[in-house]
């Protein structure tokens, strides 16, 4: 028997492929978005302010809480919502979030931590799920810095991951038993960005001199640490060279493949 299900963030890079699956597995989905949609199915709300937020999850039996935010505090402040929101509705409450975000100092990460934190003290149920990087990011990284003759890349690893496979993996939790923090997962291959730029170069049919970029400070020595790998979680099945084929336009400088 299907589940009535919510989805922030449904219009998204990971959220409209979570509402895909979902939907084709029989469930009720409802895709929540702070602008009405063309298609049928989708509630209108405002995370940022909480208008709305309630009445879409009512009688919900699952949240999945892929929306994110930025800004001191904006991750967390809506998170919050959710979770006030799910606690209502006695629903289960599933999130994304990213491996790394308690051992990198990025900013957004520490909004992703605190959210995390905040659902955890919150005592209602709830999945975790870590994922590494999007293969969509390394793109739109690569695209931008392949418009000079010169390509910097950061002189670091990535363990890119599909957002298709992601997907999967929290829809299938999201309609599992609430499992606290769920194992993380992880792309194929642990590989250097300029082994990944030669990828994407390659791919684009693109000539360029890369050049590995070492940067100072502590998120960076965090991410050259490895805080944000998990080479034991390497789950997913797509590599950054399949991504790219299948991508329809290498180039585009934006998430939703559109050119900037």
């Amino acid at each position: 028997m299907g589940k009535r299900i919510l989805v922030t963030g449904g219009t998204g890079l990971l959220g409209r492929r979570v509402v895909e699956r979902l939907e084709r597995d029989g469930h009720d989905v409802r895709g929540l978005s702070r602008r009405p949609q063309p298609s049928p199915g989708w509630v209108v709300a405002d995370l940022k302010t909480g208008q709305g937020v309630r009445e879409a999850a009512a009688g919900m039996d699952v949240i999945v809480h892929c929306a994110t935010a930025f800004g001191r505090g904006a991750e967390a402040a809506i998170a919050g919502r959710v979770v006030e929101a799910a606690g209502q509705a006695g629903a289960h409450l599933a999130y994304v979030s990213i491996v790394g975000v308690d051992r990198v100092p990025l900013p957004y990460y520490q909004g992703k931590l605190a959210a995390e934190r905040l659902i955890e003290r919150s005592g209602r149920p709830h999945t975790i799920l870590r994922a590494t990087q999007f293969h969509d990011l390394l793109r739109v990284l690569f695209a931008g810095a392949a418009r000079s003759p010169v390509m910097p890349v950061p002189a670091l690893r990535f363990q890119p991951v599909d957002a298709g496979d992601v997907a999967d993996r929290l829809a299938d939790l999201a309609v599992g038993e609430p499992l606290g923090r769920a194992p993380d997962f992880a792309g194929p291959q642990v590989r250097d960005a300029r082994d990944l730029a030669g990828a994407f170069l390659r791919a684009t049919g693109r000539r360029r001199a890369v050049v590995p970029v070492r940067v100072p400070g502590r998120t960076f020595r965090g991410y050259r640490d490895g805080g944000h790998l998990a080479p034991d979680r390497a789950d997913g099945t797509v590599t950054f060279e399949d991504y790219l084929a299948a991508h329809p336009d290498p180039w585009a400088t934006s998430y939703r493949g559109k050119r900037s």
